[in-house]
């Protein structure tokens, strides 16, 4: 496998209840997720045979339904949940996700704000 072999999943919109406002929990807001999974795409990209390769598929639609019964405050414990779910998906395969928040509450800020958490690193 070439050490950046990955699946990239990008600008995921998640509709979810987080935030440490309780507004924030009862209304909900939108997210954006990317996600990075390492496989060895060498088989599938010889083959053309998607049994080859990580349905990114289910971990949408997983993190789709995630979104929609959650309930938490922050986007610590949300990318925890969506790294654990990644990993019951595919294993302990590389992965890398940056979630974000699309509109945070702070007076005078128009921009995002977010967490990046990895597990199955190489150091």
């Amino acid at each position: 496998m070439s050490g950046s072999d990955r699946i990239l999943v990008r600008d995921l919109r998640l509709w979810a209840h987080v935030g440490v406002l309780p507004h924030e929990r009862a209304t909900g807001q939108w997210f954006e997720l990317d996600l990075h999974l390492g496989w060895d795409l060498s088989a599938a990209a010889a083959s053309d045979d998607v049994g080859e390769t990580l349905d990114y598929s289910r971990a949408i639609q997983a993190l789709q339904r995630q979104a929609t019964q959650l309930r938490c405050q922050t986007l610590e414990h949300w990318s925890e949940l969506i790294l654990d779910l990644l990993e019951d998906l595919y294993g302990p395969v590389p992965m890398a996700i940056e979630l974000r928040k699309c509109q945070a509450p702070v007076p005078g800020f128009g921009g995002q704000v977010g967490v990046r958490r990895s597990r199955h690193q190489s150091p």
